[in-house]
């Protein structure tokens, strides 16, 4: 299947999807890989990861890249040579990538109710009884996970913890939409957040609004 869908959220900001459903053979097929991703790909044991990899490779290649326009830094954060910001998730069917001017995140998770029980380790879990059912509480802690793993993906600071450290302002389940902060050491970053549901998947997107030092 060719491009899943294509976001357009600002004049310089684009989000890439992809359904994996090619064989590893065909999403393989005429793409170079730098030496460095190479040698991870042939590392991995799971071929479902391998497909999803390689499906990235064909997502940068919608937006105008190849994997050689690609380089990770001393923390795994993926840059692209132009000065662009890009950022990467793959879960399970689904892959895709953010493209932005500014620092972004994004992340897709796979909406499953085991989520219920370990929410208390990244959000405080009080804050939700209000939620009419268990279905409708694993869609909105799905939408908190995905969004406070793309901003530790954006902010990328080793010692963020997603419980003390980032913070999801509270949103209605139909609204698909919110603000967040990150603020660690001496670093506060402002994000929106736009959410997608699809498939029985949740993908969570941050751009940055703002940077400022504290004091």
């Amino acid at each position: 299947m060719p491009l899943y869908k294509t976001i357009t959220v600002t004049e310089h900001t684009k989000v890439y999807i992809w359904k994996i459903e090619e064989s590893l053979a065909w999403l393989s097929k005429d793409v170079a890989l730098t030496p460095h991703c190479a040698s991870r790909v042939a590392g991995m044991k799971s071929e479902l990861h391998r497909r999803g990899f390689m499906s990235i490779r064909h997502l940068l290649d919608e937006a105008g890249y190849t994997d050689f326009d690609l380089y990770y830094d001393q923390e795994g954060k993926p840059h692209l040579k132009d000065g662009k910001k890009i950022s990467i998730t793959h879960s399970f069917i689904f892959s895709a990538i953010i493209v932005s001017d500014r620092e972004v995140g994004i992340d897709i998770e796979k909406q499953r109710l085991k989520i219920l029980r370990i929410a208390h380790k990244f959000t405080p879990i009080e804050e939700y009884r209000t939620m009419a059912n268990d279905e409708a509480l694993m869609r909105k802690l799905t939408m908190v996970w995905g969004a406070k793993e793309s901003l530790y993906k954006s902010f990328a600071s080793p010692g963020v913890s997603f419980l003390q450290h980032i913070y999801v302002e509270d949103f209605r389940l139909d609204g698909l939409e919110t603000t967040a902060e990150v603020s660690y050491d001496d670093r506060t970053e402002a994000y929106d957040i736009t959410f997608l549901e699809f498939e029985g998947f949740t993908c969570a997107f941050a751009l940055i609004q703002h940077k400022r030092t504290v004091a």
